[in-house]
């Protein structure tokens, strides 16, 4: 029985396995040897992925004796919603807890023309950047792909139910490293681009990296047709070295190398992302010293304005100063881009809120 051996193979110390581990081919096998009908999978795998079912109750167009068979066997471990913060600005940060008890963050943020998701793809973040919440987490585990979709599916919801708008964009921004998750990010945009799972088009997703030379080449062997963005946050090694410890290995020429084999591989334009930190990279010689980096490849540049956190020693720069940064590259014909701050009246940057949760 090949179903059978495949389900107890992928048992654990649950009496029931997430039915989402299996593939459309598994849950098939698994009705014929159970006397049911092949095309029942298709109708399970469509409430899984395309409506993103949380129960086995919600597939109503099975028989209640099949929804039974499937509860025996079977559960859905989706992720669940356990604390909501929305700020003056329309930001809802929301707290997930995974069915271990660990805790994930996703932002929904809507302007006038879009509804972006930022999701999380780790428990916690190996890198501990020094300016990020995140960092003073433990690093705890990978996420699954089905979490990460689980992400995006309830901040859809979301965005529908408070801004009757649905997702246009997802970012991967979040707690975490994605290119240390590699295999399960790329399952999970896979399920949401599938045309029978959300749909959406991998050209409005957005992979942020602090930046691992040998993942940005394997995203350049992939052929990867999503976004690549790249936390830089300064183009000056020494600098980068004191906030991103694995700087020291991971060079800022070694990274220019993995960009333009990138590059050369997808052609896709490479974002930099820039966190404007008082006094510390947000003069004009930093501004120069970027615009040089920005050389090796067609390119924007985001400027984001810190959200700040607490025990970092980090403060977010002036608007003279953005101002000038921002006017400095454009002049230089760079396509800049400045990012405003959000949800300062509650815990929007990444990790504060999963710091609180960690310790109530």
């Amino acid at each position: 029985m090949l179903a059978n051996a495949i389900i107890f193979a992928l048992m654990t110390s649950k009496n029931k396995i997430d039915i989402r581990s299996l593939s459309a081919e598994q849950i098939k096998n698994f009705f014929l040897e159970n006397g049911e009908k092949a095309f029942r999978a298709k109708q399970v795998y469509e409430w899984l992925w395309g409506k993103s079912a949380r129960s086995f109750a919600e597939m109503t167009n099975l028989s209640k004796d099949i929804r039974q068979l499937l509860e025996k066997h079977f559960s859905i471990d989706a992720i669940e919603i356990n604390t909501i913060q929305t700020s003056s600005d329309k930001t809802i940060k929301a707290a997930f807890k995974l069915v271990d008890d660990n805790f994930v963050e996703g932002v929904l943020i809507p302007t006038k023309n879009r509804a972006t998701a930022c999701i999380s793809s780790q428990v916690g973040c190996i890198f501990a950047c020094k300016f990020c919440a995140t960092g003073q987490l433990k690093y705890q585990r990978n996420l699954d792909f089905d979490e990460m979709y689980d992400q995006v599916a309830l901040l859809n919801k979301l965005s529908i139910d408070n801004y009757n708008t649905p997702l246009s964009n997802i970012v991967y921004m979040g707690m975490g490293e994605p290119l240390l998750n590699y295999e399960n990010v790329i399952k999970s945009i896979k399920k949401i681009t599938a045309t029978d799972g959300l749909g959406m088009s991998p050209r409005r997703i957005t992979v942020s990296t602090i930046g691992i030379p040998k993942m940005i080449k394997r995203l350049g062997d992939d052929d990867v047709k999503f976004n690549l963005a790249v936390s830089l946050h300064t183009a000056n090694q020494s600098k980068r070295s004191t906030i991103i410890s694995t700087n020291q290995q991971n060079t800022l020429i070694k990274l220019a190398e993995a960009l333009k084999y990138y590059h050369a591989k997808t052609n896709n334009r490479i974002t930099y992302e820039y966190v404007l930190l008082k006094n510390f990279n947000d003069s004009l010689t930093d501004a120069k010293e970027l615009a040089e980096f920005c050389k090796i490849t067609p390119c924007k540049v985001n400027l984001i304005e810190y959200n700040a956190v607490s025990k970092t020693g980090f403060y977010k720069t002036t608007e003279e100063r953005l101002n000038a940064f921002s006017e400095f590259l454009e002049n230089r014909n760079m396509v800049v881009n400045i990012r405003n701050s959000r949800g300062e009246d509650i815990d929007a940057a990444c990790g504060q809120l999963a710091n609180k949760l960690k310790t109530t």
